[in-house]
């Protein structure tokens, strides 16, 4: 079973198994949601000074006008308008508060709404039965390319109390590392598309020659899907557990703002960015802070690699240098182990006066 972030609750996921039909009918009632979702999004545009109470009554009206919309779940169509009114609302087209029942053992799920898609086996749900019914508030069905899936979120008080470690730490994300931090150490980019690129290229072949609309073709789509997920399964995990080390062993991390979306447009590197999966990164340092109740801190990139961490006297560099020299002062240090310095610095200036010691302190106080 899988977590998801999901903030404020906690998403257990489970695998489903159940029977084809059984599937179909998830994947209509999937569509219905879609299309609530995509109707909402097209009334709004199209008539100015709507409201979210007004996409809340198009619903009812799509219910009495489309039999598949009425057999939804009344709430997981507002869900879906929801979904269409704001870009925040974490809750996606096909979370269900009622029209599901859970068995007591929670290794059944029952589907009850108009779709009848009926009783499907829960796979890896052991972890639900440290949650009472009650706390589960919304169900979401999800297909993927390995299979069905159910989402249960959970109203859970995730924060968990921590003794300070005293230690602060500044990070420097890049491409030919995945972040080098404010000691100098450095965590190699796992590059997982990269290694995976030969086996995709080769699926994809395999896709590219098969007669559209046969059989085969759709099982060769089907096996570059599997592949595709795998490498993002990859990159959840290696982001989850890098953040979780970086929140637990300090007690403020400071990182980069990048506007990771306006980055990518660069083709030469989108690829590259797209892999190192910086934002996904990011969003669990962030949440994991708010677990453990750490000070996490965004602060512009700007001058971060061409100041000095010393002196603060700019020193001009190109993408190709390596090595910050400064001349003012002679501090020779790793690019990004400077830029990481810089960063901390202006993270412990945003904050203000805490009690935490940075790690220069630290270790002297140690020795």
């Amino acid at each position: 079973m899988s977590i998801r972030l999901v903030e404020p609750m906690l998403v257990l996921e489970a695998k489903l198994k159940g029977k084809t039909e059984q599937y179909n009918l998830i994947d209509e009632a999937i569509r219905a949601a879609l299309f609530v979702r995509n109707k909402a999004l097209r009334y709004w545009m199209d008539n100015r000074g709507t409201g979210k109470y007004d996409l809340s009554a198009l619903c009812a009206v799509l219910a009495k006008e489309f039999d598949f919309a009425k057999k939804l779940n009344s709430q997981a169509r507002q869900s879906s308008a929801e979904r269409a009114w704001s870009a925040f609302n974490r809750f996606f087209d096909n979370y269900k508060q009622t029209g599901w029942k859970l068995s007591k053992d929670r290794k059944y799920l029952t589907l009850t709404d108009g779709f009848k898609i009926g009783r499907l086996k829960l796979v890896g749900s052991r972890d639900l039965n440290f949650y009472q019914i009650e706390q589960i508030k919304r169900v979401r069905l999800v297909k993927r390319a390995d299979g069905y899936y159910a989402q249960f979120c959970i109203d859970v008080d995730r924060r968990k109390e921590m003794s300070p470690t005293q230690t602060t730490i500044g990070l420097d994300v890049g491409l030919n590392h995945f972040y080098t931090d404010s000691n100098g150490e450095v965590v190699e980019n796992p590059r997982f598309l990269r290694k995976s690129e030969r086996q995709l290229k080769k699926l994809q072949r395999k896709v590219s020659k098969r007669k559209k609309g046969s059989a085969n073709r759709r099982k060769a789509i089907k096996r570059l899907a599997r592949k595709h997920l795998q490498v993002s399964r990859q990159r959840k995990d290696f982001a989850v557990k890098t953040a979780r080390c970086v929140v637990r062993s300090n007690d403020l991390i400071a990182y980069e703002d990048l506007q990771v979306r306006n980055m990518v447009k660069n083709h030469k590197l989108a690829k590259s960015i797209s892999d190192a999966s910086w934002s996904m990164f990011r969003d669990w340092v962030e949440y994991f802070g708010k677990v453990f109740g750490k000070v996490t801190v965004a602060v512009p990139p700007q001058y971060t690699s061409q100041n000095c961490s010393t002196c603060g006297t700019t020193v001009k560099k190109s993408l190709s240098e390596g090595t910050h020299q400064c001349s003012h002062c002679g501090t020779v240090l790793d690019r990004d182990h400077n830029a990481a310095l810089n960063i901390l610095a202006i993270g412990l200036n945003r904050v203000g006066h805490t009690q935490i010691s940075t790690p220069v302190e630290s270790s002297t106080s140690a020795s």
